[in-house]
């Protein structure tokens, strides 16, 4: 599939339609476009709580990407490392609950692309820049791999990468759009992926962002 950011155009955000990037992943084109304000007002009620903010890797860097979360667990990051928490490591309150718009449209999504029965427990919420990028990695910090991932791109556009079960197998590369959402599980749920560093393509909704929720069961 093409993935030059020429794509990006006026008219891509009206794409429908699946995009298999393996056996069981696929990218549900404007999937979440009915859903855009009540996820939108979800992530205003989150970041309220609980902001956006830089966290540290374990090998002391500063990630590019602004991040938070909601749900009964949340993924942070430090020295310590990688892991999961209860509790906000800013406030040392809970998380805040994940938005029923959030959690229906994930079992929608993970319905649609062949998961049913997600029971989601958390959700990360990127908020990306131009210039931010994700490198490749893989979803490893949850309990078990039984389930999805369900990840919903607003505003900008994104060219989303999605490798192999190794991180030198050559990644594809796929067009993100606002209101996509990606769905990978079984097979494909330990494939390496990344987001390649954004372009400033203003969204007329979001302006220079791109909010992105990645949602799971981590417990």
């Amino acid at each position: 599939m093409a993935s030059n950011l020429d794509l990006f155009g006026d008219d891509a955000p009206a794409q429908a339609g699946r995009v298999a990037l393996g056996p069981q992943s696929v990218v549900l084109r404007g999937f979440a476009l009915p859903r855009v304000e009540a996820l939108l007002a979800g992530v205003d009620a989150v970041t309220a709580r609980s902001p956006f903010r830089h966290m540290e890797t374990p090998g002391g860097y500063t990630m590019s990407v602004a991040l938070t979360n909601c749900g009964a667990l949340g993924w942070t990051s430090d020295a310590r490392g990688y892991r999961y928490t209860r509790q906000d490591p800013l406030s040392g309150q809970p998380w805040p609950d994940m938005p029923d718009a959030f959690v229906e449209l994930a079992r929608a999504a993970a319905d649609e692309a062949g998961f049913p029965g997600f029971a989601p427990d958390a959700c990360l919420v990127n908020r990306y820049a131009p210039g931010s990028r994700l490198s490749l990695h893989q979803d490893r910090n949850e309990r078990d791999y039984s389930a999805p991932i369900v990840s919903v791109s607003l505003g900008m556009p994104a060219v989303f990468l999605f490798g192999g079960d190794a991180r030198g197998d050559r990644a594809s590369r796929t067009p993100l759009f606002h209101g996509d959402v990606v769905v990978w599980g079984g097979a494909d749920r330990l494939r390496y992926h990344g987001v390649l560093p954004l372009k400033d393509l203003p969204h007329p909704r979001l302006g220079s962002a791109r909010i992105n929720f990645t949602i799971r069961k981590a417990g």
